[in-house]
């Protein structure tokens, strides 16, 4: 293929496994295409989007700018539409296409580590990861999901997702241990940011209710939680699965202008950007 340009944006960013991901799939292709990163903030995003050249070809988006993208794109896959977020925006003829490829990276990556299908789950947190999360437990058939967020006011909009899904959502306090969080729950998907921790008794609570935790985080590890769960001989795995297959579905809407195509040699593909994710 030509040569383009593509880049990882977010505020931080420098931590960022993605362009070791994609440089070594395009590698693997033969593709002449470059993949870099650039440290965005929500106020500049509209300024630097506005100056991209001719030469690029997409964006992937992290954290705070899935919003943004959202807003900014003409056109939504069902996936950004449930969540309101994009984290892959394509360029083609002067035209912002956006996708959300975090619901499809847990799907992948869940499958992957056989924790599915589940007639029930947790999420931690409340925020734009959570709604992925949400859509992506709906997409393998989980029927009940408990939401504990420290601002429960903020899961409305979770529950309302549950609703149009078909996924019956409840809600609880995390900053405590109240009688209506369950005891154990078979996963447990954090959204928390790196580094932030529940209160001692409600992480030990929800440690010793075992089942598998499914934290996003990756750049943070072990998280406060991830190490409860282990003390507790129970079972935790970080987002680096999820950040992998959800940049395999960025390379084929960069490359197609859709996520449901193949790759060219796709498991090929996905070996290598795997290796490239242990890299020293």
């Amino acid at each position: 293929m030509s040569e383009c340009l593509l880049e990882v944006w977010g505020d931080p960013v420098a931590h960022s496994l993605s362009p070791r991901m994609h440089a070594a799939a395009y590698a693997h292709l033969g593709w002449d295409w470059s993949y870099g990163r650039r440290r965005v903030d929500a106020a500049g995003f509209a300024a630097e989007l506005a100056s991209l050249g001719a030469r690029y070809r997409g964006l992937s988006l992290t954290h705070p700018l899935k919003a943004e993208a959202f807003r900014a794109s003409a056109d939504h896959d069902r996936n950004a539409e449930l969540t309101g977020a994009v984290n892959t925006l394509v360029i083609a003829d002067g035209r912002l296409g956006g996708f959300n490829t975090d619901v499809g990276g847990i799907v992948a990556d869940l499958r992957a580590l056989e924790a599915s299908p589940l007639d029930r789950a947790r999420i931690i947190g409340a925020g734009a990861t959570a709604m992925s999360a949400l859509v992506a437990l709906g997409e393998l058939g989980t029927r009940e999901v408990e939401i504990l967020a420290r601002r429960p006011e903020a899961a409305a909009v979770l529950v309302a997702l549950g609703a149009r899904i078909g996924v019956t959502v409840t809600v609880a306090d995390a900053t405590a241990v109240p009688a209506s969080v369950s005891s154990s729950a078979p996963l447990t998907i954090s959204t928390l940011p790196g580094g932030a921790a529940l209160p001692e008794p409600v992480t030990d609570m929800l440690a010793a209710g075992g089942g598998l935790l499914y934290d996003v985080v990756y750049g943070h590890w072990p998280t406060p939680l991830a190490t409860a769960w282990q003390d507790a001989g129970a079972r935790a795995v970080n987002g680096l699965g999820m950040l992998l297959h959800q940049a395999v579905l960025q390379i084929r809407a960069f490359a197609t202008g859709g996520v449901t195509e193949p790759l060219p040699d796709e498991d090929a593909v996905v070996d290598v950007m795997r290796a490239a994710l242990v890299e020293d």
